[in-house]
């Protein structure tokens, strides 16, 4: 195997957060994500054009999203054939973190997470496209269940199979991608806000949780270490 096709080797979540020195970084369903706590709105822009500079000419540059007080990263591959981490994405997520510490940015890895929205469908293929077109959104590549944002901007959506319509439920919900250690905190914050747990199964992976009028959501985590 070539050094090129070690680096684009494709890696789960688990593997990037068995790898030392990505402490900085958590995997939440869209890609690995890092935030940079900074003190000024220009301190950030300016941490983005270093950034920049250490990146360029690289190919799949992250996205990037700058705010007063905060710089959020997201490492991820977007192609034809696949959508998630490579192993690339070690050494980058390294690289700027070591940017990070020198220029005195400490990494807060609880202000990071992504939403989905899931859609129960008895035929995915009937629905899908009336929401491709609706929201100008794209097939995630390797799936024909999945849209996304082109533009990586708006939460993803995914249309789940039922196998006949299902009632007294709600067909639409929010999966909420937390941080591994996030997860516990989130799940007692919705609870003691009136929440509920419906299923829990397959903690802590995912757990199901409802509203008090039964609307539900999922709480996911991507990988936690063992």
């Amino acid at each position: 195997m070539s050094e090129t096709d070690e680096k684009t080797e494709r890696i789960r979540p688990r593997r990037f957060h068995e790898t030392p020195g990505l402490e900085d970084w958590r995997v939440v369903g869209e890609g690995a994500c890092a935030a940079f706590r900074t003190a000024t709105f220009a301190a950030g822009a300016a941490f983005v054009a270093e950034l920049a500079e250490l990146l360029d000419g690289e190919g799949e540059e992250p996205d990037v999203d700058l705010r007063p007080d905060t710089v959020l990263v997201r490492l991820i591959t977007v192609t034809d054939a696949y959508y998630g981490l490579t192993e690339r994405h070690l050494e980058v997520a390294r690289r700027i973190s070591a940017l990070a510490r020198a220029r005195g940015l400490a990494a807060d890895p609880s202000a990071v997470g992504t939403v989905q929205v899931t859609l129960d469908a008895l035929v995915v293929a009937d629905v899908l496209p009336f929401w491709r077109a609706l929201l100008g959104y794209e097939n995630r590549a390797g799936s024909d269940e999945d849209l996304i944002d082109p533009r990586r901007r708006s939460a993803p959506f995914y249309f789940q199979r039922m196998d006949e319509p299902r009632g007294g439920r709600n067909r639409v919900h929010v999966d909420v991608w937390v941080p591994y250690d996030e997860a516990e905190a989130r799940i007692a914050a919705a609870l003691a806000a009136g929440g509920r747990i419906v299923n829990d199964a397959d903690a802590p992976s995912n757990v199901v949780l409802a509203d008090p009028e039964g609307n539900e959501a999922c709480v996911g985590v991507a990988g936690p270490p063992q």
